[in-house]
């Protein structure tokens, strides 16, 4: 099969294209016929040696839609979606390539709302951000704040709506801002941490936000200053060096909370009962992804290029 395999980290220069065999599927386990499988900025880090634990030689990939074409004979044919779990593209191999093997309860149907395509840009955002909802526990009516607009800020917008929540959104870059309002969603610009507050609460009636989701990795302190009593503050970023200065005099005052979010901590297989649900939502009336670009695999290391270099768009590999 073709698929894409680093055999160093450190640099995207170990990436290559291989004819590699095919998988077969063990007792347990599904072989599934890679259809789609988006590129994650977590990719990057990966190859680039940001995670300790990754073997090598290695496939990457931790998102994939496809079909089942070994495995139990109820399964056989049906189209599924699944990864993002701890290990996948780390220390077993990963879906950038034809074919992937996991465990049975590692993959779930395909939402009939969304294609191969759709479904395989969801992954590692919508898993984070469903599991930063139910952590703060985001409901109907809750006040809540999006810091950052990329991938997971816009996953998290969207499944916090479905719920119900009272959402405001928050970007440095103005003509990011403005392009949230254009689709109808309330958005402010950030300027200085100690106006956050401020700002805030002129979205939301004069109250504090009950839950922060923080997403950018630089403004965890102002968020904590402006978080409601007994409120809570997710996380999925940090600076480089991973040290950020904190008021904890402001949190324990307010009863406040930080909920560090990463879905590295789950399995593949609780990572598809979160799919599962992200599914049902799609099929009720999440609206299905769009803006992302379909790249070939055989030019997976040119897609590798373009999100370490910043690429807006999420890119979907199809082998």
């Amino acid at each position: 099969m073709q698929a894409l395999q680093f055999t160093a980290t450190g640099s995207l220069d170990s990436l290559h294209i291989k004819k590699l065999p095919k998988p077969r599927a063990a007792a347990g386990e599904v072989l599934v016929e890679v259809r789609a499988t988006g590129v994650n900025p977590s990719d990057i880090k990966n190859i680039s040696g940001l995670f300790p634990y990754t073997t090598v030689p290695r496939v990457p990939g931790r998102d994939f839609a496809g079909v089942v074409v070994e495995g139990p004979e109820e399964l056989l044919g049906q189209a599924v979606w699944g990864g993002s779990g701890k290990g996948f593209g780390f220390y077993r191999d990963g879906c950038h390539a034809q074919y992937v093997c996991v465990p049975v309860n590692a993959v779930t149907p395909l939402p009939k709302s969304l294609t191969f395509a759709q479904a395989a840009t969801c992954g590692v955002p919508f898993i984070t951000a469903w599991d930063a909802l139910e952590r703060s526990q985001v409901k109907a009516g809750t006040r809540f704040l999006i810091i950052g607009a990329g991938a997971v800020a816009k996953a998290a917008q969207v499944l916090a709506q479905a719920r119900g929540a009272d959402i405001v959104m928050a970007a440095r870059r103005a003509e990011v801002v403005h392009n949230l309002q254009e689709q109808g969603i309330k958005a402010f610009q950030l300027t200085e941490e100690g106006l956050l507050a401020e700002q805030a609460r002129q979205y939301f009636q004069q109250q504090a936000p009950e839950v922060i989701f923080e997403t950018t990795g630089f403004w965890l302190n102002a968020a904590v200053s402006t978080v409601d009593t007994f409120g809570r503050v997710a996380i999925i970023a940090a600076p480089k060096e991973g040290v950020i200065s904190l008021s904890s005099l402001n949190l324990y005052r307010r009863g406040g909370s930080i909920v560090g979010i990463n879905s590295l901590l789950y399995s593949l297989e609780e990572c598809a009962q979160m799919l599962k649900h992200i599914g049902e939502a799609f099929d009720a009336d999440l609206p299905a992804p769009t803006g992302f670009i379909e790249l070939p695999l055989s030019q997976a290391i040119t897609a590798y290029q373009q999100v370490s270099a910043g690429a807006a768009e999420k890119i979907v590999l199809i082998p």
